[in-house]
């Protein structure tokens, strides 16, 4: 009887411990979110290029704060299968005549966490 109980608790125990190896086990698909940015892009945007030529090469901004006019913001969210979610945040401004003045990137997109 002693032997059955303890084989029981046995198969409970690697079953339990089985579960949760099954999250690692099941492919999950890389996950892009926001704005697709891509450093060679990001690079190519300089000081005195006009909006039409910012939009152009990085798409339409996710946000243009309405507070904020001479402001665009580009984030990206990339989540690679079990990883944890990487953001990196672009913001790109503009001066009072409408042309890029500063393109501040938290952090390289080549660069890991």
């Amino acid at each position: 009887m002693k032997i059955k109980s303890l084989v029981a608790i046995l198969l409970l125990a690697v079953g339990v411990s089985a579960c949760s190896t099954v999250k690692k086990v099941v492919y999950r698909i890389d996950v892009p979110q926001g704005n697709y940015l891509e450093q060679d892009k990001i690079d190519q945007v300089k000081v005195g290029m006009t909006p039409e030529q910012v939009q152009y090469l990085l798409g339409t901004p996710m946000l243009k704060d309405m507070f904020e006019t001479h402001r665009w913001d580009y984030v990206f969210i990339l989540r690679k299968g079990h990883e944890e979610p990487v953001q990196r945040t672009l913001f790109v401004y503009f001066d009072n005549k409408g042309l890029v003045s500063k393109v501040d990137l938290d952090k390289r997109l080549d660069e890991t966490n």
